[in-house]
């Protein structure tokens, strides 16, 4: 096996790509000074060639995804299975580039004919190969080894295609006479079928096994499903008004295992010799994305996340030796890299896992490319921010990882399309909506917490960025956008702001247009979607220039913020990414083919050397070059990484290189920061700190160097000759350690390091060599050396205060506990409550609280007993604490939270607020206490609070407990309002008359007692100045006051005595005494109001016929058959009956004394004996003292009671 010099990647006419979904050409995104592209763009390269002994032609390759195996096949039974050796962790770690050494060799022995299908099932470790006679062979995995495990041969037909569905369980092997049979990976058949009349090439599964694709040999693809049953043909765009012979070069479904760069983004590529494609969102998509190639292909596949289609083939009628290439698409059509392949005939490639490699069969030979992805990803104060797809999400997952404290923050972004960084922001370029053609650019802190965002009418294709303004560019126009961040502005800078607001801090300029940067730019898109001959192909900007690269080589220099055209420069190439230097004084190109050239911008000052001129470019040029950098702090200082090496260039002299394949986040101070972004995203959900690697330049090693051979001294004239503030820096620490304060002193202040020089001048202050010794040793974070050295000096406080400012608490408690001294108790407090700091901070709550007892801090100490849910604990620190401690609201509202009422009354009166626990009680729903509190404390604000209490009872239908709630605190008019609107609904339901009376004479006692109670409090507010009878005056016209707004407070007792005198008179009558049941009847008369009426005059006709009174009984049948609550039939009913008495006796008016006295009773009447039912005639009678309701006095001798409020008879 020999390796050969790959040779250069050079750039391909980009594709023709016509009904796509509109983002043709999305191929870079130049990052100006925040970093380097930003696209889905690439850079590829050839790395390495193996030979196949005997010069066997090879048909086919596939690299296992899971397992790294790769099967190839050819002539004369040929199979082999190679496996690269796979990186060490020391060499992930180094960020060295995986090896491409062979490690494993293995010939399978078992066809006989030329193989020409190989097909990996990575679920199940199973290689499944066939050749020209028809032999299927399935291979199993051994102990590292591969062995026949099946063998079929149908003798029939030759195999055609083999293709496992997503999970591993199916194969689908397809002959080319017609026949399909579909197995399961345990050599079962499921089922087979024989597609008589065609002759198929190809098959594909769709992802979730439902859908089968089989291709034909005359070019049609025909859709079945999973049981063999035809669906319809697939529509082919891609061939539309095409004539001659064609036939499928490849069909490849990317089965979304890690998932997908936007959602419904297009996933089956089908693709025909003649170069024509089709990419698909589905079997069933009517307008896909088309591409023509422009080469006659043979292969195609997806990359490991179908991000990137690869095609192979060779060029169209090419004479040359070397006409194989491979071409990559994105999903969307987009042309993004082309690689020349040496040989006669590419037959077949293969992507490795994890997407960075990619295997080519070529002739006798296998190639072997690199890939380096321009993945979407920045570097912004100390955090790296990167993107990945997820197979759960359809949205884009953006990493906010911060390297300095291994913290990261996680955002879901739907259609990312790049990421811009600069100083401490970010820029998140995505498509507002799917269905709509507009974008956002969202700027976002380094935690990802969006500051600002922007919708903008044109594509961002191009994004970049500086410390004052965004510039986001498509083919034809460029957006210009002054952000402004509000916690860096002065007073002066709001005043700008809002002048520059006025003037309009957005801006966008057609490429072609001439801006003379007076105003023009206005936010005006109707020039912005005109085209353009020669589009934009890169950008970039300083703080004082914004370059504009195109597609013919030119580069328009603008000012900024003025955004005027200062100059045009022409280069010999396309560009692909800008980068200008700190200075603004060079530019960086890096064009399509990775060859990395300069342009001088500013002419330099002479010095006796023929200095390049501003505008020409200058003499270095590298090859396969895919990132660079430019030093922040020194314009003539960059890195740039060319293949698998890092190169620094100082003044375009290069150093020696460096093996790594990171991408570069940050040079400064002659460190470079460089990230393993292939190693971080095999697992991107936790990124790990060894992925960040720093790499010293020359200088800075050289310096160290010298400084530890040489000597203070010495070193000290190397770094004047090449002075840096890092050099410098170096140099003072060297002197420190050996306490050479004059020199340390001299370089602090040549790198400017302030802090550095008042040390220096704090340890000139210091007597003791060994305190000068102990001080430098903590300046340089050897603190265990210091503290030790403190100690052997007797300072014990040194050392405390050391481990204090370092906020080691445990170690303070550790030095405290060894000595003792007055002071040592208030730090021991402290250490003590730093420590619970430190436990409670983690949650651990239960040695937080070990340690606020002993720190005495009462308030952390009830924070940790309510975090662990000890209200026990709390309970008794309530009770430890003081009157009006200032922690006891804090704990009562902790015990609120927690529906501990009892608890929280007490903390709550333990610090003199009542109200707080009244408010909690009712909170609580306990209004037994609230209103046992309110009353104790005399509150005025018992009434809403009863009011309230009320209500709430009300609403849970407790209308009595409501009553005795009113009754208990005094309120008898509203507990009196309560029972009689009960007494009324049990009227109106007919329930027994008993009870309706009692609930009325309940209303009613409860009305005296109001009356009582306003009475008694006017009394008590005219004792002093008027008679006893002014005071009952003053208590009537209140009374009249509240009686005027309610109906039963006028006479409370009429609800009592109507149900009182029903009762009676049904009494009366059942006991025979019909004419004082007649009395009792006539009554009733005056309260239809709240009995009803038909009940009424039924009885007083019952009584009246009774007592052969028959005229009154007439009356009552009038009155009944007027009655329009009545029903026809009832009515029919009374008028019957009335018929049926008076035909047989005659109602004649006779003069009853008795009764007329009745008639005449009533209001301002003769009272009505409550016993009898009858008017009282004589003088003397007894009067209730409750309800005021006369009885005869012959009669009161039989009561003990008064028959109607049943007041106990005196």
């Amino acid at each position: 096996m020999a390796a050969a010099a790959p040779p250069e990647a050079a750039p391909f006419p980009p594709a023709v790509a016509r009904g796509t979904r509109g983002r043709v050409g999305r191929a870079a995104v130049s990052a100006g000074p925040g970093g380097p592209p930003r696209s889905a763009g690439m850079f590829i390269y050839l790395c390495k060639k193996i030979a196949i002994p005997g010069n066997i032609r090879l048909k086919c390759i596939s690299w296992n995804k899971n397992q790294g195996f790769i099967a190839c096949g050819g002539e004369d039974g040929l199979l082999k299975v190679l496996k690269l050796e796979t990186q060490t962790d020391e060499a992930k770690i180094k960020g060295l580039a995986a090896s491409n050494n062979i490690s494993v060799t293995q010939t399978l022995e078992g066809h006989s004919g030329f193989v020409q299908v190989v097909t990996w099932n990575e679920q199940y470790q199973k290689l499944t190969t066939s050749d020209q006679n028809g032999l299927i062979i399935v291979w199993m995995l051994y102990r590292g080894s591969w062995y026949e495990e099946m063998i079929n041969n149908r003798n029939k037909s030759v195999v055609r295609s083999m293709s496992w569905n997503a999970d591993g369980q199916k194969i689908c092997i397809v002959y080319e006479d017609g026949a399909v049979i579909v197995g399961s990976v345990d050599g079962n058949r499921i089922w087979g079928k024989d597609l008589k009349g065609t002759h198929l090439c190809h098959v594909a599964w769709s992802s979730d096994s439902k859908i089968l694709l089989f291709g034909m040999a005359n070019g049609e693809i025909h859709i079945y499903d999973n049981q063999g049953n035809f669906i319809v043909k697939m529509k082919l765009s891609c061939l539309v008004n095409l004539t001659g012979a064609f036939s499928i070069a490849g069909i490849h479904w990317y089965h979304g295992t890690q998932g997908y760069i936007e959602p419904n983004c297009p996933c089956l590529a089908v693709c025909y010799d003649n170069g024509r494609c089709q990419i698909m969102r589905d079997e069933n998509d009517y307008n896909p994305v088309l591409i023509d190639t422009g080469i006659n292909v043979v292969c195609i596949q997806w990359n490991p996340n179908g991000s990137v289609l690869a095609v192979a083939g060779s060029l169209r009628a090419s004479q040359d030796k070397d006409g194989n290439v491979v071409q990559f698409y994105t999903p969307f059509g987009e042309h993004l890299r082309a690689l020349k392949v040496p040989g006669k005939q590419i037959s077949s490639l293969s992507w490795e896992g994890g997407g960075l490699k990619i295997a080519l069969a070529v002739d006798h030979y296998i190639y072997f490319a690199n890939i380096r992805p321009h993945y979407k990803w920045g570097y912004c104060s100390n955090t790296v921010v990167y993107a990945y797809t997820r197979a759960d999400r359809p949205e884009c997952c953006v990493v906010f990882w911060d390297t300095k404290n291994n913290e990261k923050y996680v955002k879901y972004v739907r259609s990312l399309i790049s990421i811009t960084t600069y100083g401490d922001f970010c820029v998140l370029a995505t498509k507002a909506d799917e269905n709509q053609p507009q974008y956002v650019l969202v700027l976002c802190n380094s935690i990802g917490t969006p500051l600002d965002p922007k919708y903008i009418d044109i594509e961002p294709l191009f994004v970049t960025m500086t410390k004052t303004h965004v510039i986001a560019a498509s083919r034809e126009a460029f957006y210009v956008w002054q952000y402004r961040v509000a916690k860096k502005l002065t007073a002066m800078e709001i005043n700008q702001l809002a002048r520059t607001r006025k003037e309009g801090r957005e801006r966008i300029y057609h490429i072609d247009d001439a801006s003379s940067g007076s105003g023009d730019g206005r936010l005006d898109y109707s020039r912005a979607f005109e085209g353009t001959r020669d589009p934009i192909c890169a950008i970039t900007a300083s703080d004082k220039i914004l370059l504009v690269g195109r597609e013919s080589g030119t580069i328009q220099r603008y000012s900024l913020p003025s955004v005027a055209v200062v100059q045009s420069y022409t280069l010999d190439c396309r560009a692909y990414q800008l980068s200008l230097n700190c200075n603004s004084s060079r530019l960086a190109i890096i064009d399509l083919s990775g060859v990395l050239t300069f342009l001088e911008l500013d002419p330099r000052a002479a010095d006796g050397a023929g200095q390049p001129e501003a505008g020409e470019q200058l003499r270095l040029e590298r090859k396969d070059v895919w990132d660079m950098k430019w030093a922040k702090d020194n314009p003539d200082l960059f890195a740039m990484m060319e293949k698998t090496r890092m190169y620094v260039f100082r003044n375009l002299d290069p150093e020696e290189p460096i093996q790594t394949s990171g991408y570069i986040c940050n040079f400064e101070d002659l460190e470079i920061k460089s990230v393993l972004l292939d190693e971080i995203l095999k697992n991107p959900e936790h990124p790990n700190k060894d992925y960040i690697i720093n790499f010293e330049i020359r200088s800075l090693r050289d310096s160290r160097a010298l400084i530890e051979k040489v000597g203070i001294e010495e070193s000290s004239q190397f770094i004047e000759d090449n002075p840096h503030p890092r050099l410098w820096r170096l140099l003072a620490e060297a002197a420190l350690q050996k306490l050479d304060l004059q020199t340390a002193e001299q370089a602090f202040v040549r790198c400017k390091d302030y802090q550095g020089i008042k040390f220096v001048k704090r340890l000139g202050n210091l007597q003791s060599e060994s305190m000068k010794q102990a001080e430098v040793a903590a300046y340089f974070s050897r603190f265990e050396e210091a503290e030790r050295m403190y100690l052997d000096m007797d300072r014990r406080d040194l050392a405390i205060g050391l481990r204090i400012k370092l906020g080691d608490w445990f170690r303070v408690l550790q030095l405290l506990r060894t000595g003792s001294g007055h002071s040592d108790d208030a730090l021991l407090e402290q250490a003590h409550n730093a420590i619970g700091d430190y436990f409670a901070d983690r949650q651990k709550w239960l040695n937080a609280v070990q340690y606020y007892v002993q720190g005495q801090n009462q308030e952390r100490l009830a924070e940790c007993y309510y975090m662990l849910e000890d209200y026990q604990g709390l309970e008794n620190l309530a009770n430890s604490l003081p009157e009006n401690h200032k922690l006891l609201p804090d704990i009562a509202y902790m015990f609120v939270r927690v529906g501990m009422c009892e608890q929280a009354v007490s903390a709550f009166l333990k610090c003199n607020r009542p109200k707080d626990a009244v408010d909690t009680c009712v909170h609580l729903n306990q209004w037994n206490k609230a209103v046992e509190l309110a009353k104790n404390h005399n509150m005025k604000e018992i009434g809403s609070l009863l009011a309230r209490y009320a209500s709430h009872l009300l609403e849970k239908n407790k209308i009595l407990d409501a009553i005795e709630l009113y009754r208990k605190a005094n309120y008898f008019f509203e507990a009196a309002k309560l029972m009689f609107k009960i007494a009324d609904e049990e009227s109106k339901k007919r329930t027994k008359p008993l009870r309706v009376k009692k609930l009325y004479v309940l209303s009613a006692l409860l009305m005296e007692q109001c009356h009582e109670q306003m009475q008694n409090a006017q009394r008590g507010k005219v004792k002093e100045k008027s008679s006893e009878s002014a005071s009952a005056l003053a208590g009537l016209l209140e009374e009249d006051a509240l009686s005027s707004t309610n109906r039963f407070a006028d006479n409370a007792w009429r609800g009592a005595e109507a149900y009182h005198f029903f009762i009676l008179a049904q009494k009366q009558l059942y006991k025979g005494s019909a004419d004082a049941a007649l009395k009792t009847a006539l009554h009733l008369r005056d309260y239809e109001d709240i009995i009803p009426a038909v009940e009424i005059y039924s009885l007083l006709a019952l009584c009246a016929c009774a007592n052969r009174a028959f005229y009154t009984c007439s009356k009552a049948f009038v009155k009944l058959e007027s009655l329009e609550t009545l029903k026809p039939e009832q009515r029919q009913q009374y008028e019957d009956l009335a018929l049926e008495i008076f035909t047989r006796y005659s109602p004649k008016y006779k003069k009853t004394p008795d009764l007329d006295d009745v008639l005449e009773s009533g209001d301002g009447k003769l009272p009505v004996c409550v016993a009898t039912g009858a008017p009282i005639l004589e003088y003397r009678f007894w009067m209730c003292s409750v309800c005021k309701h006369c009885m005869k006095a012959k009669e009161a001798g039989h009561y003990n009671a008064c028959p109607l409020c049943h007041s106990p008879v005196s």
